[in-house]
């Protein structure tokens, strides 16, 4: 059975000292764009933390196409746009002092993304840093962290997204984890999808999760070959909506309920059922489940994919739950004064 643990850069702003500038700033913002997400958490210092004030969050398919052209689609373009909208207006609203606001493998990898950049800031005024795969990945870890079991010798933390997945060896001796190795591989969710020429309504063709599996399998096989052989309990901790959104399923939630998600932790032979189980049915069925629905029917077999490689890599019994990632990564940073 499942069972839950206990829950232990800048651009705006004046040019000032960071000691003088966290006292100053009264609410900070992380805003993280991806290839499938926009997500913009708003929060102000609490304790050894942070109390969120506000956040949204929107599927915006930036990446869509992206596959095929090599670009980002006018389309999705616009999309993104009118939801950085609320996001730009949110931040005025509460008077935000000091955010970052990050894009991932959709601007990474598009031809256009320096132009998307730019029309973005013009018609926002949002300033966009495109982080490395490293740094998205250091920002996840730091972000979630504090949802890995007890336990000795490393872990393993990864991130499902759209356009890429990272995966992040840990050593958690230290008071705080350090990472041993990464490994980022450009199939997400949204990439995966359409490399095998399913859009957006079309089915998943016969055969296809399995060709899916094995060639994401392929993607991690230089750092396979770089992990470390484990005789105890493996650590596994997972953030992003793939993993959210399966465990909902494996809890048979009407609708989703991040209190019942973070730090959930569950059976991974569990999450097998669930991710055979989604991947065998066909595109409608998909849209019928609570916590998928239409806008995630179409690629959440592609996530269940991943999942399963990830499974295959590092078999660990149980698989944690993070609801918290990037974003969380980006405020404690601006928190603790640093800002990139």
């Amino acid at each position: 059975m499942p069972h839950r643990r206990g829950v232990a850069p800048a651009r705006s702003g004046p040019h000032a000292p960071a000691q003088s500038r966290f006292a100053k700033a009264r609410h900070f913002a992380a805003l993280d764009l991806g290839t499938n997400n926009c997500r913009l958490l708003i929060a102000r210092p609490q304790g050894s933390g942070f109390a969120v004030v506000d956040a949204f969050s929107r599927i915006v398919r930036l990446g869509e196409g992206l596959a095929a052209t090599g670009r980002l689609s006018e389309a999705a373009i616009e999309r993104t746009i009118a939801a950085l909208r609320i996001c730009a207006d949110k931040l005025r609203r509460r008077n935000v002092t000091l955010s970052r606001a990050v894009a991932t493998e959709a601007c990474r990898r598009a031809t256009n993304g320096a132009d998307f950049i730019r029309r973005v800031h013009e018609e926002t005024g949002i300033f966009l840093d495109v982080i490395s795969a490293e740094e998205e990945a250091r920002l996840a870890v730091l972000g979630c962290h504090a949802l890995l079991e007890p336990g000795d010798g490393p872990a393993l933390v990864f991130d499902i997204g759209g356009g890429s997945t990272e995966l992040v060896l840990l050593d958690t001796a230290g008071p705080v984890p350090s990472v041993v190795d990464w490994h980022s591989t450009p199939w997400g969710v949204v990439s995966l999808t359409e490399s095998l020429g399913a859009g957006r309504a079309a089915p998943i063709p016969s055969g296809a999760f399995d060709a899916m599996r094995a060639c994401v399998a392929e993607s991690f096989a230089p750092f396979a070959a770089r992990l470390p052989k484990v005789t105890g309990q493996r650590r596994l901790l997972g953030t992003s909506g793939t993993v959210t959104t399966l465990a909902s399923v494996h809890l048979g939630l009407d609708s989703y309920d991040r209190s019942a998600i973070d730090g959930l932790i569950v059976p991974s032979d569990a999450m097998r059922q669930v991710s055979r189980r989604l991947a065998g049915l066909e595109l409608s069925g998909r849209a019928k489940v609570p916590c998928i629905g239409p806008e995630r029917a179409d690629l959440v077999v592609a996530g269940c994919a991943i999942l399963e490689a990830i499974l295959d890599l590092w078999p660990a019994e149980r698989l944690g739950i993070a609801d918290r990632g990037i974003r969380e990564g980006i405020l404690r940073r601006l928190m603790q004064g640093r800002y990139a």
